[in-house]
């Protein structure tokens, strides 16, 4: 789907890669519906489109409240008059730690935000997009969905789980007006750890900073699959590569990823 004049609804629209898909999107002809839990970053995100900023609109919405989802496609289309299609972007690390260490606030935290929040927007925006001549769903699950992930066990269940819902629903959607990616990003440079309510010393998975990739090019990548079709697509030379690697050997990709996470883990 050509995203020029489409209207797209981006959640985590207020920072990093999802602020990088609506400024990217913008510049590209669409009108952007962001959705934040903050409204000063969406404020910022729209001080940052400039001249675009007349086609952004900011909502302030918890995407793990259903109600609140629910309450978004009125207001969305009033503002714009339709949906053409939305990027679940927004979502959460858990703190490094083994899920024996976990406490039930901190796992449901992560499966409200990264799973619930994911079908919430997708069951709720997905009857207008039918009704659409072309619509698309973007859902963000992560390298992390598909190899195991020490001391991020929730988190990595959470975009398993959104993978599957991703393609059991492009499954689904055939036949229709409605195309689903899946994306699976490796390192991307977003202030993931801030969002997840985590301090920098909880280091992420990522790797060295000149391996890191920036959250602008991440989002070339996923407008570009979006624009295409592409039925998933993987942000990154590391989530591409890894990809390759635990398919061919999951145990040895599996010791590779646990031997770099050793450190971050607290025993």
């Amino acid at each position: 789907m050509k995203v020029q004049n489409k209207v797209i609804v981006i959640t985590g629209a207020g920072s990093g890669m999802g602020r990088e898909l609506a400024l990217l999107l913008l510049s590209k002809g669409a009108r952007v519906a962001g959705i934040d839990l903050a409204p000063s970053s969406l404020e910022e995100t729209a001080r940052l489109a400039g001249s675009y900023k007349d086609q952004f609109g900011g909502f302030v919405a918890d995407i793990a409240d259903k109600s609140a989802v629910e309450a978004l496609p009125e207001q969305v289309i009033t503002r714009f008059g339709a949906v053409d299609g939305i990027i679940n972007n927004a979502g959460i690390i858990q703190p490094f730690r083994k899920l024996n260490d976990l406490d039930y606030a901190t796992i449901e935290r992560v499966l409200n935000v990264n799973l619930l929040g994911t079908l919430f927007c997708t069951k709720t925006f997905l009857p207008h997009l039918l009704q659409r001549p072309q619509a698309h769903i973007v859902n963000i699950s992560s390298m992390g969905g598909f190899v195991p992930v020490p001391g991020q066990t929730i988190y990595g269940a959470t975009k398993a789980a959104v993978k599957l819902l991703s393609e059991g629903l492009a499954s689904e959607l055939i036949g229709t007006n409605v195309r689903v990616t899946a994306v699976f990003p490796g390192a991307v440079a977003t202030n993931i750890l801030a969002n997840s309510g985590l301090k920098a010393a909880n280091a992420d998975i990522n790797a060295a900073p000149s391996k890191v990739l920036p959250a602008t090019t991440a989002a070339q990548i996923i407008v570009r699959a979006m624009e295409r079709d592409a039925q998933r697509v993987f942000v990154g030379r590391d989530a591409a590569l890894m990809d390759k690697l635990y398919r061919l050997n999951p145990a040895y990709a599996a010791r590779a990823i646990a031997n770099k996470m050793r450190a971050l883990i607290p025993e």
